[in-house]
């Protein structure tokens, strides 16, 4: 009776310290219907809300790097050609037009680049010098270039810095014309060490996962001007990867170390203000979730995790 009573005020303490907190995501462990056809260790995902698509990039010898998935978790194509190591992946879809954007961190000669596709895998435009590491003197000479953000309107916000020489957020026009760059690397405001993540939210805010200052920076989408940052959410870990839930009430963020999603609450249009961490999803031990997707339609959440060798889907509550 005295352990019931123990438990039941723990339980009560606990949800009183966290609003909220009870569980808001769980395992799709139907998806996908044949695990098996992930043969190598898989980066990153993306979803086609529209089309109901999944794209997953993998990396290894001898296999498809681009593998196309149904949202029902049914494998639909792969394709392989010009895709040397993905490390980001993104779709974009306009009222005409559907496209796959690809990081390529590879060392050969197709890496060090940012790649437009076809949803069948033709290869459409290429950013960057192919195979060159770039230098932060030449804006869109990438040194593994580590994701991707391309809004409706064509503009396109790049983190290049899984580990290279550069360290910057860009955003470049839909013709490829650097609208601002920001960015070098240290531990000071607007500085990173492995900017490898970003995303865009509605009020012009422009969201950086800076891995190992193991903080969020947030900036101005026109001016590229620094807004703010959280670092406090991450003291044991940095932030791998950010996307918005569909609502963009809440930001889904990666720590692949601790083997963990964050779900933090979005500060509303103004100040970022504080970071407040309000739920999380515990994976299993050496999953290492390194970029997340959301389906900005259903809400489902889908990890891409490097430790595990599988994506796995997770369905709003």
């Amino acid at each position: 009776y005295l352990f019931l009573c123990f438990q039941v005020l723990k339980a009560f303490d606990y949800s009183s310290h966290w609003k909220g907190q009870q569980q808001m995501y769980k395992l799709d462990i139907g998806w996908p219907k044949i695990p098996e056809y992930f043969t190598g260790q898989t980066f990153c995902v993306a979803v086609d809300s529209l089309h109901g698509l999944v794209y997953v990039g993998q990396r290894g010898d001898n296999v498809p790097k681009v593998l196309v998935f149904s949202q029902e978790g049914y494998f639909l194509y792969s394709w392989n050609n010009t895709v040397e190591m993905p490390h980001g992946i993104f779709v974009l879809n306009t009222a005409t037009d559907s496209s796959v954007w690809i990081t390529d961190v590879g060392t050969g000669k197709y890496g060090h680049t940012v790649k437009q596709y076809s949803p069948s895998g033709k290869l459409m435009q290429i950013v960057g010098t192919p195979g060159n590491a770039g230098s932060s003197l030449i804006p869109i000479q990438f040194d593994q270039p580590a994701e991707i953000f391309v809004e409706e309107t064509g503009d396109i916000y790049v983190v290049d810095g899984d580990g290279g020489m550069n360290n910057r957020l860009l955003k470049l026009s839909n013709d490829f014309k650097t609208l601002w760059l920001t960015g070098t690397n240290g531990t000071g405001i607007g500085q990173f060490k492995i900017p490898h993540s970003v995303t865009v939210d509605p009020y012009g805010r422009v969201w950086v996962a800076d891995r190992d200052n193991k903080r969020m920076q947030v900036f101005d989408k026109i001016t590229g001007e620094w807004l703010g940052s959280w670092s406090s959410c991450f003291s044991e870990d940095g932030p791998y990867s950010v996307r918005f839930t569909a609502d963009y009430k809440y930001l889904i963020v990666a720590q692949l170390n601790i083997n963990r999603l964050a779900i933090l609450a979005a500060p509303p249009v103004g100040s970022i203000r504080d970071c407040v961490m309000v739920n999380t999803i515990q994976l299993a031990d050496e999953t290492k979730p390194h970029l997340v997707d959301v389906d900005m339609k259903s809400g489902a959440v889908y990890v891409a995790e490097i430790g595990a060798q599988q994506v796995q889907k997770y369905i709003p509550l």
